[in-house]
């Protein structure tokens, strides 16, 4: 895979709470929030982006860190990714924008996130906002669910707080008060939340889905796929289920779970559809 130069996207700023960055938008009808694994924007996640644009969802990609468009695995075999990775993940992992570490708290970023998805619900209207996390910023779509705009929020192999320890496997990173709010509107029936990793995944562990089983009842459903199903030819262990690691083909099992964040967007999002 080549770089993604992205042209296909509207390239526009978005400025809230003393942060303005890049955000590429694509499609019409409701929005969908699509928030980058680590290193950022890479063309398999751009891909997934044009995927929700073809239902019939605007696929909102704000830029978060890394390089918009740069395939992970140019360059030297080993290296280059190497090499790309470091890149993106030594300044978020500095950043102040992200917490990295620590449980039972949230990313400063996420306010910028909601801000995000509120001016998108305003610009492309319908019942509501959609949202994916990968890896690094899984956990954010849950604590954008705070707010009553998020109506299907989508954690792809959330891997924050990084850590060993039981506390920061059991937990993810959402702050008290907000998952509070996102109890409440589970408990309601406002609100379904669905999570997707490999089952040998390391960065997400076991333990996390258990506990948002614990915290958001049947309204969180986990799609808990073999390693075996990944995409064999990939350099990385199992881990990106929408992106590196997806087969799309029918029959698949990760282009099963795809089809089940797409049908989530239709049934929250394209009501009348």
């Amino acid at each position: 895979m080549t770089d993604d130069n992205l042209a296909d996207f509207e390239r526009t700023e978005f400025s809230a709470h003393g942060r303005s960055a890049p955000v590429y938008r694509l499609g019409t009808g409701p929005a969908v929030v699509v928030m980058s694994e680590i290193p950022g924007i890479t063309p398999r996640v751009a891909d997934f982006a044009r995927t929700v644009a073809s239902i019939g969802c605007t696929a909102v990609m704000p830029h978060l860190f890394g390089v918009d468009g740069k395939d992970p695995f140019a360059g030297p075999p080993v290296v280059g990714p190497l090499a790309t990775m470091a890149r993106a993940i030594v300044p978020a992992c500095i950043s102040r924008e992200f917490t990295v570490l620590a449980t039972g708290k949230s990313s400063p970023v996420t306010t910028w996130l909601r801000a995000l998805a509120k001016d998108e619900h305003e610009r492309c209207g319908g019942p509501g906002v959609g949202a994916v996390g990968m890896c690094f910023t899984g956990g954010f779509a849950l604590a954008m669910a705070a707010d009553d705009r998020l109506i299907a929020p989508v954690l792809s192999q959330p891997s924050l707080p990084f850590g060993l320890g039981r506390k920061a496997k059991e937990g993810i990173d959402i702050a008290p008060d907000e998952l509070a709010a996102v109890r409440t509107r589970c408990a309601a029936g406002d609100l379904t939340v669905l999570g997707l990793r490999f089952e040998g995944d390391k960065l997400s562990p076991p333990q996390r889905f258990r506990w948002l089983r614990e915290q958001l009842g049947d309204a969180f459903t986990a799609i808990e796929l073999p390693d075996s199903s990944a995409r064999p030819d990939s350099p990385m262990p199992p881990h990106s289920v929408l992106t590196e690691h997806l087969v799309d083909a029918p029959g698949e099992p990760t282009r099963a779970a795809l089809d089940e964040v797409l049908d989530l967007f239709r049934r929250r999002l394209l009501t009348d559809a």
